[in-house]
């Protein structure tokens, strides 16, 4: 399979969210696909904080039985199934990332430079949010369909005890992918005119 250039991968990336664990690429891949972004996505003053957690095989099916059984405690029952079965989609695919940020990182940096203190959250979740993003589009050169969850913190204390996750790590996201089963459909643009401006 000849991969995509980044330009088709940006444009192709969708959220897909009936996937299968086929595999596609080597797990080794999968490692190295994540450990490219987190290495070499820019934060702000070289901060570092990404933190990423790949959950593969029965790891990957652990955590969705653990996001269906919290759910379950807080969906009502006689509207639980169209949740439980958005669980199983995810639990289908063949691996999540989970995204952290380290927030001892982030807190250091405000105590070292208290006049920019109330920036360094917001500069934190940017950085992840490209994090995220350089992962679900190399997943997307290699072929996976993802799509980009949040059942963060509802899942946090267990995801943490479950895996071993350091306190002051921050679960911001979770990532399954897998084989696309059923392509995204149509997208609607707004005139691109209209959201970028070019001045001279």
């Amino acid at each position: 399979m000849t991969k995509k250039d980044f330009a088709t991968a940006v444009e192709e990336r969708r959220s897909i969210y009936v996937i299968n664990n086929e595999a596609i690429v080597s797990d080794e891949r999968i490692q190295e696909i994540v450990e490219h972004a987190v290495k070499h996505t820019p934060s702000s003053f070289n901060s570092q904080t990404a933190r990423a957690v790949v959950l593969l095989g029965e790891q990957h099916s652990k955590l969705w039985s653990i996001t269906t059984e919290t759910l379950r405690q807080v969906v009502p029952a006689n509207d639980f199934s169209p949740t439980e079965e958005k669980m199983n989609m995810f639990g289908a695919g063949y691996g999540t990332v989970l995204f952290f940020e380290d927030q001892s990182i982030v807190k250091g940096l405000q105590e070292k430079f208290p006049s920019y203190a109330d920036n360094f959250p917001i500069w934190s979740l940017q950085s992840s949010g490209m994090v995220q993003y350089v992962v679900w589009t190399a997943l997307e050169q290699e072929g996976f369909g993802a799509s980009l969850q949040h059942y963060n913190p509802l899942i946090d204390d267990e995801v943490k005890s479950e895996w071993n996750i350091p306190l002051d790590w921050k679960l911001l996201a979770e990532m399954p992918f897998g084989k696309p089963v059923i392509a995204a459909g149509e997208k609607q643009f707004s005139p691109v005119e209209d959201r970028v401006k070019v001045f001279k």
